[in-house]
């Protein structure tokens, strides 16, 4: 499983961020190979303050499947409306592969 991940700082408009997020998350949802989907809220960090706010993590089977995802006329369309409704720098992107295992606990080898 791979997911593709947004990260958004805190806006200066809250509203507005809002109103643009709503309508973004939106067209996401028409993206049929999409497995799950996950919001994160960013309450804060250990180390004290941080500069995020919001995170989405959109997750698929594999890369071939995201990459036919986003490439397709509405994974275009909602690229396109993700660089309108925020400026460049109000948030980060980024490809991962998704490891899950049950438990809190790993084997470690003494």
């Amino acid at each position: 499983m791979v997911k593709f991940v947004i990260l958004f700082h805190k806006p200066d408009d809250l509203d507005r961020f809002e109103t643009g997020y709503n309508a973004f998350l939106g067209l996401i949802e028409h993206i049929s190979q999409i497995k799950r989907r996950q919001v994160n809220s960013v309450l804060g960090s250990p180390m004290g303050e941080t500069s995020l706010y919001r995170a989405l993590e959109i997750y698929f089977d594999d890369a071939e499947e995201m990459n036919r995802a986003l490439n397709s006329p509405v994974g275009q369309t909602a690229g396109g409306e993700l660089a309108r409704r925020f400026p460049a720098g109000t948030f980060e992107l980024y490809f991962a592969e998704v490891y899950e295992e049950d438990g809190a606990h790993t084997e470690v080898n003494h």
